[in-house]
This record gives C-alpha cells, structure tokens and sequence, in this order.
C-alpha cells in the first residue's frame, strides 16, 4: 500500500515544514558553536552572544518595541504566560481574561485563584469566538491589576479588538497581556499600537523557530514589579546573590535553549526578508481558498467570523456523521492530510461556539509555507468523504 502524501495544515500548533534555512541554523550550531550565551569570551561563545542579540533584535523589530532588551527568551509561549501571570499578580489582585482563551492562560490563572486568592472574572465571547470590548470595560474593578486576552483564537481564528481594550486598561491603570500565539510572524504587530504592557509568544508557530523557544517582551517600567519565575546564573554580576534587576537578565536565568535560538534566528530572518504584510496576504489568500471551498459542501459546518471579518488562517469545521477525532484520523490515513481536532486546549471556547457536547471541532490551519496545492488537496480529501464539489473559487 503506498503512503499518501504529507499535506500539513496544523500550523496553529506548530509550523511545518520550517525554512531550509532554520534547518541549517540548528544543525550549524551543535556542530560548528555549541556554546552558551553570556558564558565565555572565547570565539565560540562570543558567537552565541551575537545569535542572542540578533534574535532579540528581531523580535523587537518584529513587534514594534523600542528597545531589543524589552525581549527576554523563555522555554516557550506556555512559559511566557506563566512567567508574566505569576510575576505579576498579587495576592487579593483582581484580572479579568475572556472565553475564548487557551488553557495556558486559563490554567495559571485557576492555579493562583486557588493558592493566592486572586479573582478572576471571565468575560464572554459571542458565537464567532470574538470578544467585546464593552464587556471588558464593565468587568473592570478597582482591584483590577491586569487583563490578560489572546490576539487570535485558535479555534475560529477570530482577531480580536486588543488595541480597543489597550485603550481601556490604560484608562484604568490595569496592565495588559497580550497572547500573540496566533498572531506573532502571522500578522503585523505593534505593542505601542495594541496598547500592550506585556506580550507573549512562542517561537515554534508563525516566527518559524524550533519547538522549546519563546518570547515575553516586558515595558521596561514594570520591570520593578515583575517578580523573576526563576533564579539563577546568568553570566552577569555574578558576585550578587540576588537575581540582576535589570532586563532582560531578571527573566532568564540558566542557560538559554541556543540551538533553539539560533533556529529562531533564521525563522526570524525568513520573515523579515519575505515581509510580514506579504506572508499575511498569502495566508489570508489561502485561508480564503479553503472557507471558499468548504462552504460549498453539503454537510459541512463552518465556526468562526463572516467572511469580511477580521481573522487569522484557522478554520474550525465539522463534518455530519463524523465525530471531529475519527474525521482526523481519516484524513491522516486515507490522504495523508494531518489537521487537529478536539477541544484545541480552549474548552470555554467550544462552549461559547456550541461544540463542547460534541468533542471540539477539525481544524485547519495554514501558515507561511502552505502551499495552493495543499489548500487543494485538503478539499479534496473531505469532498471525497462528503460526496461534495471541492473549489478553489
């Protein structure tokens, strides 16, 4: 029996294939610098100490910030909301977050509800997945000391109104924290613009960087207030047995991931020589194609904005007759397409889109290497199990 080609679409997982490019990185470094950054003042060493800084640089440019130490490194985009959503809240503190959160938020924020007595207050979102500024407006409380929301779902790929809430916050002296999961090296970025204080990402999605990468960018003047997660060596003032106050050293203790960061490196170098505008086009052309495509089909239901409304390239469906898991499992054997399906790590949601009961939804997701051919081939694959009429319309 032959092996039905690989045809990726779970990008709002992880990116794959990476650019050749950031193969090579990964592969240049363990052979060629093997090195920790900050560690030595041999060639090797000062070697890791330029990939750092150029990374850094990157992602400053990539989002807008002033200053490339704003930036500090973490094990992931899960690491950075914790590192953000514990050092930051205190005890009788009060946040406000919304439904359509992923558990990395989620979750954090149960477990300092429970230990330290904070209080969350979840504000909803409608059935497109899409959060209203209004409702954070009046979820917000003197004790309000953060608000903390996704940019993107990555269930129905609904943007939501950040920069609108950034405006709010700033009225009310709350901090904001941005999940730019789904949007960082998707769509263009600006924290001034979004009104952000703190922003969180991982490497391994749209900034096309290895899997156990991360960025949180801080505003330095909460620097101060930010309690480190951890503490540890950092290759700086090293006679002190306090963790450095100053960034981003407070935030990165122990040895960066640099095999990692030098792949993050490239990815970052591969979208800022294909541009951010121009990678968002593609993605939004192919995203297109495929909801084009899908609607046409009987038996298909989609979730998620209108078409004019602003989104990300994920596009959450279900097939009658299928459960969401079995329908995955189908596509993977029978035509090689690999997609996710089930909860996607945001049960309220599925709860507020209506698919909870059933087990989640299937999910599409394209990213800046998805080709026409594999937005095709996908429709192809559930023409074939639907009886429909795949289009590229």
């Amino acid at each position: 029996m032959s092996t039905p080609p690989c045809v990726y679409l779970d990008n709002a997982a992880t990116s794959w294939p990476k650019p050749e490019s950031v193969y090579r990185a990964v592969d240049q470094f363990q052979r060629e610098i093997g090195a920790s950054a900050g560690r030595g003042a041999y060639r090797e060493g000062m070697e890791s100490n330029r990939l750092v800084a150029a990374a850094r640089a990157s992602v400053a440019r990539l989002i807008g910030a002033n200053d490339p130490r704003q930036v500090a490194f973490t094990n992931s985009g899960t690491d950075s909301l914790n590192s953000a959503l514990h050092g930051w809240l205190r005890e009788a503190d009060h946040v406000v977050t919304t439904a359509a959160e992923h558990n990395s938020v989620l979750r954090p924020l149960q477990e300092l509800a429970a230990r330290r007595r904070i209080e969350v207050t979840r504000v909803p979102c409608d059935g497109a997945g899409r959060v209203d500024p209004d409702e954070v407006r009046r979820a917000l409380r003197p004790a309000t000391r953060l608000v903390a929301m996704q940019h993107a779902s990555n269930v129905t790929g609904a943007v939501q109104p950040v920069a609108e809430v950034g405006r709010i916050t700033r009225q009310h002296g709350a901090a904001l924290l941005v999940d730019a999961a789904q949007t960082a090296g998707h769509l263009p970025l600006d924290v001034e613009e979004l009104g952000a204080d703190m922003l969180a990402a991982p490497g391994h999605k749209g900034l096309l960087g290895p899997l156990g990468t991360g960025i949180l960018w801080i505003r330095a003047d909460l620097t101060a207030s930010l309690h480190s997660l951890r503490q540890g060596g950092t290759g700086s003032h090293s006679q002190e047995d306090r963790q450095p106050d100053m960034l981003p050293d407070k935030y990165e203790a122990g040895s960066l991931n640099m095999p990692g960061l030098a792949g993050l490196a490239a990815g970052l170098e591969h979208l800022e020589r294909h541009t951010i505008g121009a990678i968002a086009a593609h993605e939004a052309r192919l995203a297109g194609q495929l909801l084009a495509g899908l609607r046409e089909m009987a038996g298909v239901t989609l979730y998620g904005p209108a078409p004019a409304a602003p989104r990300v390239g994920v596009v959450s469906i279900n097939v009658a007759g299928y459960d969401s898991q079995e329908l995955a499992a189908l596509l993977d054997s029978a035509f090689g397409v690999k997609v996710r399906a089930g909860l996607h790590c945001a049960p309220l949601m599925h709860e507020a889109i209506g698919t909870l009961a059933g087990g989640g939804t299937l999910r599409f997701s394209v990213g800046a290497m998805t080709t026409e051919g594999d937005v095709a081939a996908a429709l192809a694959a559930i023409a074939a199990i639907t009886g429909g009429s795949p289009s590229l319309a």
